[in-house]
């Protein structure tokens, strides 16, 4: 619908009303009006004062996006479409607060555009934490995200609540621009319980921690064990040479896999986890998996999307034991093809839990661990094919942005004691590589057969964001050849590749993905830009993604009980796409919340390293600083107050720029620093530069 919705609108650029919407896609006015109120939300549509609505293309002046405040309590306006941030000053947010999405209208300012903040669209803001504080025996809340900036009164103050408590509170009403009304939802515990701080920032972006009683009620029914009875129609596998690889402590298992190496081909067997066959329509249990869409992993805690009896129990594929699956055998030549494969219900027994680290042992160092005897010739001939499908993904233009993340490490309190690089080894290539050519073979699967799916989808990016990229490497003298390279794929990984060699290849690379559009999920399928693939889902980790064991719903259906007839196509034709924007959705959510942890728990440890001394990389330049990069990939800001001089910013050199003309700093270069401040509860770090690389 949304297709045909936004196919009518752009006939022509005048507004339509609802009923000529509606009598075109013929829907019905609720299912129409719900998917107009998601293109606007989404920036794509705007609705006029007379109730029309028209394509915001053809609206210049005005654009949509989130709003992202500052520390001086000004803002920018964060564009869905990846475009330039919009300044807004404080007096033109019109009680919009951080988060909210906006519809803003550009003017022009002192001959600066500026924007105003016309309509909240969407407060997605509804739920906030704070710390109650008493004020003359009267409980008052601090809200933990000092970017809103507002007051909340609490309208239900609890009995035993104490000075110290974390509370999640529900906005109400707004009184005026900067005061809500709130109602406490749950006292989450106090601020010196061990891990209120993660479980904090969890609640905040509404990524529940425990399951209801109706969830659990269900859960007990779920066998501990797989059944004779749910045996019936699988192919059992359990006598092949199957194994999973993961992390040192991962429980919830999805993936399995086994390889057969044959004169002119191997036969790939990727299995996944049947969390379907558990997690059914209509259950409890698959609408809280719905609602939240993912686990979600903060430092070292995982907050599953499922009860632990299924995600390390009955749906984990521990070694040892029988549990169901669904198979992706896969015939693949030496040029790393697929010829052929099957996609079908099993049953499999993994023989080992075997570990990266270990894996990598065998791969890299021909080293083998105790316990790994029996099986590293098959590793070894996995690596063969790995490196084969790695190679012709790479040809077809897969761009490999080697951005490092962070691994936070705490100890037995919860507090933060180090910070490490996450490593990728040939052994996490190797399952990487596995996924992404059994995800590509079940989309391709279903595409060829014209029905409705859930794609993973990642869109072109625009051409004047690859245009605005490549002027900003001109303005750092960093001169690559780019003749014949445009914005395909190819040409993307051509430029990191050229880069590659520049020190300031993490930062560009870095860049240029924010340059581009995020991936999503879509039953519209455009392709995969980032893997260069016409074709592509998420089908390999049901446990922990909702739209995975949606594609295993899907498969079901479709290939293993036939049902492919008008009401099935119709039903998820209505389905999917709310499931996508969803899944989108929540995805997003998991992801702010482990950048805030990250960004809390890098703050909590440079704590304590006050005072001292780093060289770093600066990243970013504004008017009023510049941020640095750490080796250890702590992020910091060098405010320009701080600066020796005075200095003026210079978005043309992407540089502040002292009066002496000489001194400068810019994107790109080490400086020295110094630790002056950091903050866990605001999760903000202040550098000041006391050594640079100026001439």
């Amino acid at each position: 619908m949304k297709d045909k919705i936004i196919e009518y609108l752009d006939v022509l650029d005048k507004a339509k009303s609802l009923e000529d919407i509606c009598n075109y896609v013929k829907g019905n006015e609720e299912d129409v009006e719900k998917e107009l109120n998601n293109l606007i939300k989404s920036g794509i549509v705007h609705e006029t004062k007379k109730k029309k609505y028209i394509l915001m293309k053809y609206c210049k002046s005005l654009h949509v996006g989130k709003i992202d405040v500052a520390r001086n309590g000004y803002a920018f306006l964060v564009q869905n479409d990846n475009s330039e941030d919009i300044f807004i000053a404080k007096d033109n947010l019109n009680g919009a607060i951080e988060g909210d999405t906006a519809l803003v209208d550009l003017y022009s300012n002192r001959g600066k555009l500026e924007g105003k903040v016309l309509k909240i669209l969407d407060r997605s803001v509804n739920r906030l934490v704070g710390e109650i504080l008493y004020v003359n025996n009267v409980p008052t809340l601090i809200l933990d995200d000092k970017k809103l900036n507002i007051e909340v009164k609490l309208n239900n103050p609890f009995k035993n609540l104490v000075d110290g408590h974390k509370v999640l509170v529900e906005l109400n009403e707004q009184i005026d621009d900067k005061v809500f009304t709130g109602t406490i939802v749950k006292i989450i515990g106090h601020k010196n319980d061990p891990d209120i701080d993660i479980l904090s920032i969890a609640y905040k972006h509404n990524i529940e921690l425990e399951f209801s009683e109706e969830v659990q009620e269900e859960v007990k029914k779920i066998p501990e064990e797989v059944l004779e009875k749910d045996k019936v129609g699988r192919v059992d596998l359990t006598n092949e040479l199957i194994f999973t690889i993961d992390g040192d402590d991962t429980k919830d298992i999805d993936d399995a896999i086994s390889l057969k190496k044959y004169t002119d081909y191997y036969e790939l067997g990727v299995h996944i986890a049947d969390v379907s066959y558990y997690v059914r329509p209509g259950t409890n249990l698959y609408n809280t998996a719905y609602e939240r869409g993912t686990s979600t992993y903060l430092a070292d805690k995982v907050l599953p999307m499922l009860p632990h009896e299924l995600s390390n129990g009955i749906c984990s594929l521990n070694s040892g034991v029988e549990r169901l699956s669904i198979s992706v055998v896969m015939q693949i030549n030496k040029e790393g093809n697929i010829k052929s494969y099957d996609i079908f219900p099993s049953i499999i027994k993994s023989r080992k839990q075997m570990t990266y680290k270990c894996v990598n042992s065998i791969l890299e160092e021909d080293i083998t661990p105790p316990g790994y005897e029996k099986f590293q010739d098959n590793l070894k001939e996995m690596n063969e094919l790995a490196n084969i499908l790695r190679k012709k993904k790479i040809q077809n233009g897969y761009i490999e942005f080697d951005i490092p993340e962070p691994k936070i490490i705490q100890d037995e309190n919860g507090k933060c004691i180090d910070i490490l690089k996450k490593e990728q080894h040939t052994g996490e290539k190797l399952i990487e590589d596995f996924m992404i050519a059994a995800n590509e073979c079940v989309a391709t699967h279903i595409y060829n057969m014209s029905l409705p799916f859930i794609y993973r989808v990642h869109g072109m990016p625009k051409p004047e964001k690859i245009t605005e990229f490549l002027n900003l490497l001109k303005i750092l003298n960093i001169n690559i050849d780019t003749r014949g390279l445009d914005s395909s794929s190819k040409g993307m990984q051509q430029i990191l590749i050229k880069l590659k060699d520049y020190p300031e290849y993490t930062i560009l690379s870095s860049l240029l993905l924010r340059s581009m559009q995020k991936a999503i999920y879509s039953p519209n399928n455009i392709g995969h830009f980032g893997l260069a693939l016409k074709n592509y889902t998420h089908f390999t980790s049901p446990i922990r993604r909702f739209p995975d064991t949606t594609v295993h719903q899907l498969l079901r259906t479709y290939l293993f009980n036939k049902e492919i007839n008008n009401e099935t196509i119709n039903y998820y034709q209505k389905v999917l796409e709310d499931i996508a924007l969803h899944s989108s959705e929540r995805e997003q959510a998991s992801v702010e919340a482990e950048r805030e942890v990250d960004d809390m728990k890098m703050a909590e440890y440079m704590e304590s390293h006050i005072g001292e001394d780093y060289k770093g990389i600066i990243t970013t330049v504004t008017n009023y600083g510049f941020y640095v990069i750490l080796p250890n990939l702590v992020e910091g800001m060098v405010h320009i107050s701080t600066l020796d001089g005075y200095f003026t910013y210079v978005p043309e050199l992407l540089a502040l720029v002292g009066n002496d003309k000489k001194t400068m700093y810019r994107l790109g270069m080490e400086v020295e620093i110094e630790v002056t401040n950091a903050s866990k509860e605001t999760g903000l770090i202040d550098f000041e530069v006391i050594k640079d690389g100026n001439i």
